[in-house]
């Protein structure tokens, strides 16, 4: 009779824990599986350029809806040290080849949040400037390289729309004085620019759409 018992209770242990089994498992396979590209961002560019690319923070960029071969560029600069940061160097350092072909073709797959200009709508300096260039110094038209809407040239120009102000004119002075070596042509350009001109087309471009 005790066997009997021992045994009744065993199967009733059983069927009360076999659910429990399956409800974890059915927990576990529904649980996404986070790898590659995904777990890059996750746990190293997140914190900085947001998990979909978009920054709240004014100083680090939009990534999101940049060329992948422009992305690709910037992170084998700051990987090599022709644009020198040593915040990213550190990052994009411990990233292979695929890595970082994956981190950008993942960012240049996410939608970009557009913004609006503070002062710089139509008919602004900030217009004046991306649409005409600056005749007195020889600073040409923004659009020629990156396009009347900011989407840029694939594989040459960097897309501009929407782009924090802030972030857009640290990097403009950045090409001026030299710190940030790795596109000849815009330290060329941001020379003959202002504090002045830098800020207003910089705010034009972070409304621009």
């Amino acid at each position: 009779m005790l066997k009997s018992f021992k045994a009744g209770l065993f199967v009733l242990l059983a069927m009360a824990v076999q659910p429990v089994f399956a409800e974890e498992a059915a927990s576990a396979e529904a649980a996404p599986v986070v790898n590659g590209p995904e777990k890059i961002v996750q746990n190293v560019c997140a914190a900085c350029h947001g998990a979909d690319g978009n920054s709240v923070i004014n100083t680090n960029p939009k990534l999101a809806g940049q060329h992948p071969e422009y992305l690709l560029k910037q992170l084998s600069n700051f990987k090599d040290g022709t644009r020198a940061n040593p915040v990213m160097a550190g990052m994009a350092g411990a990233l292979s080849q695929e890595d970082m072909e994956g981190v950008a073709k993942y960012f240049s797959s996410q939608s970009i949040k557009l913004a609006k200009a503070s002062s710089n709508g139509k008919g602004s300096l900030g217009e004046k400037i991306y649409r005409g260039g600056i005749a007195a110094t020889q600073v040409p038209a923004c659009a020629a390289c990156h396009g009347a809407t900011g989407a840029g040239l694939p594989k040459q120009f960097p897309r501009l729309a929407g782009q924090h102000t802030d972030y857009t004119v640290q990097q403009l002075r950045t090409f001026r004085t030299g710190e940030r070596a790795n596109a000849p042509m815009m330290m060329t350009i941001a020379a003959k620019m202002s504090d002045a001109e830098m800020q207003a087309v910089a705010d034009y471009i972070q409304g621009l759409r």
